[in-house]
């Protein structure tokens, strides 16, 4: 994993041939932080090369000069929060621009002019816990789609309410749920997307620095 990392820009590919973008540098903090060999890799340059990708409105892209998307923005707090880091984040910028990714129909979205989908209850949300925002959107609007997104005969959770179920959205509309407190979940680690008890059993219950 730490041989993946550019050592001048501080970001990480996928593989030995793969391009290089913050979905690649979260997966590889991620990985190394659970096997507490973060020592391995440039944290300093890794930071760096995220808060490259801010953009005026307060989101993350992909990479630099790239859009926001709520999804590369988890990949770039969920980072930041391993790095401890989070502080470089312009909190109240960007829980606005996740904030307004929930439209009328109580769901979100991960970018401007887009349709809602279960998986950005997830993204958008997980993003908005790390930074302290998530009372910032309506939370019985989204649990409530959430909820019409399910097989109400054989389970699980499509995208929209009427779509076929997946095990990809069943289980970020379940992370989704557990980050709105939803009776009978496990609490979920926003920035692992693992359960809590799980993440302090391997870190301690004071894993990210400060």
């Amino acid at each position: 994993i730490a041989g993946l990392q550019n050592r001048k820009t501080g970001t990480f590919a996928g593989d030995e041939w793969g391009e290089e973008d913050t979905r690649f540098l979260y997966a590889s903090l991620n990985a190394l932080s659970l096997l507490q060999q973060l020592e391995l890799v440039d944290v300093n340059k890794a930071v760096d090369y995220i808060m490259s990708c801010a953009n005026f409105d307060g989101g993350y892209g992909v990479s630099p000069g790239a859009e926001s998307h709520s999804g590369q923005i988890f990949t770039c707090l969920a980072a930041l929060s391993i790095a401890g880091r989070i502080d470089v984040v312009n909190g109240d910028k960007l829980g606005r621009w996740l904030s307004e990714r929930q439209v009328d129909a109580g769901g979100l979205n991960g970018r401007p002019e887009k349709d809602e989908d279960v998986c950005y209850s997830w993204w958008v949300m997980s993003s908005l816990t790390m930074i302290g925002r998530l009372h910032w959107i309506d939370a019985g609007k989204l649990t409530e789609f959430i909820l019409k997104c399910q097989d109400p005969k054989d389970g699980g959770f499509a995208d929209r309410p009427g779509d076929m179920v997946d095990v990809f959205h069943t289980n970020f509309g379940l992370a989704g749920l557990s980050l709105l407190g939803f009776p009978g979940l496990e609490e979920v680690d926003a920035v692992y997307c693992m359960p809590k008890k799980v993440i302090e059993r391997v870190l301690g219950p004071d894993h990210y620095k400060t």
